[in-house]
């Protein structure tokens, strides 16, 4: 036993002996090869550069005041590194820009406006908030029920991207009307009329950018005009899309519809696509069946086999900025 221990009190001295010295050498390798040098960096985070100003719907903004420049800034950094949404975002609006920007048009509202139902629902057209709010313009029930949509367990016009935007734009011409200003008029469409025309007079402000209001809606203008810059150019922020890569404009035949479909999975059959692909042209269907009690006139939109099986290599880019052939 005495022999034993005077073993192993042997062997923890010749240990010892040999990793101290080891250690505390690799202590000072640690701190010498801690500072690395720039080509030794495999990931790189850049901050971005702010630019001097800002535009939404004809209006310029300055960012040279410290507090509209950092607001900007922290805007223009989230869209930059939160990847995926943003990438996603750049995707989908191939698919429903040239839709959108018809409407805007054709009724009068800047085509700026594109860029709220981005920020909106991340171009998610089945997009839903916890406070009730879906779609790609997030309608809440009042507002939509109040801008002639339809909502109810079986139908919800939100989800329907023509409707929804014709919606959009009567609130954005109701606004304008009211502010003669298009910021406000997107300030208002996240904290509600009511909320900036009162910060409006109680700070005596004279433009939306100027209030102070809660996070989310004080961020709201700074995030619309920092996804315009994104879209504007995706390359310099960093994301290298192709035109593949793009999600192409879907081709519908358009049915009329003016009595109820007790099943739409067997619709869909009889139309040679799956209930799946009828539920995604048509997200304004909620149910399995259509409801047609008084016999309204409702188009269902049923996919072609093109555009189901489409070719990657064919997708022509709505906008050239965005991709890098």
């Amino acid at each position: 036993m005495k022999k034993k221990n005077i073993n192993l009190i042997a062997i923890f001295v010749f240990v010892t002996g040999v990793s101290i010295p080891f250690l505390c050498g690799h202590t000072k390798l640690n701190t010498k090869s801690s500072i690395a040098t720039e080509k030794e960096i495999s990931y790189r985070v850049y901050s971005i550069d702010v630019p001097e100003k800002a535009e939404f719907a004809g209006q310029t903004i300055d960012l040279s005041r410290y507090d509209l420049r950092e607001r900007m800034d922290r805007e223009l950094m989230a869209f930059t590194y939160m990847h995926s949404s943003t990438m996603l975002m750049i995707k989908r609006a191939n698919r429903y820009f040239p839709v959108v920007e018809s409407i805007l048009k054709e009724n009068g509202v800047p085509d700026d406006f594109k860029y709220l139902m981005a920020i909106e629902s991340n171009l998610n057209i089945e997009a839903y908030s916890p406070v009730g709010a879906v779609g790609l313009w997030q309608f809440m029930p009042t507002t939509g029920k109040e801008y002639g949509l339809e909502i109810n367990k079986n139908i919800d016009e939100r989800y329907n991207i023509v409707k929804a935007t014709r919606a959009a734009c009567k609130y954005f011409k109701d606004s304008y009307t009211k502010y003669g200003d298009w910021l406000a008029v997107a300030a208002a469409y996240n904290g509600g009329q009511a909320r900036i025309t009162a910060e409006l007079q109680r700070q005596k402000a004279n433009t939306a950018v100027d209030l102070r209001l809660v996070e989310e809606t004080s961020r709201y203008i700074f995030r619309l005009m920092a996804v315009k810059l994104v879209f504007s150019d995706p390359k310099s922020f960093g994301f290298l899309i192709k035109k593949e890569h793009l999600y192409p404009p879907i081709s519908y035949e358009e049915v009329k519809v003016n009595e109820s479909i007790a099943d739409l999975a067997d619709f869909a059959k009889i139309k040679s696509i799956t209930y799946a692909q009828l539920k995604d042209a048509n997200p304004w269907l909620r149910d399995f069946s259509l409801e047609n009690k008084s016999q309204r006139t409702y188009i269902l939109n049923i996919p072609t086999l093109q555009s189901i099986n489409y070719n990657p290599k064919k997708t022509i880019p709505h906008d050239k900025r965005w991709v890098i052939d």
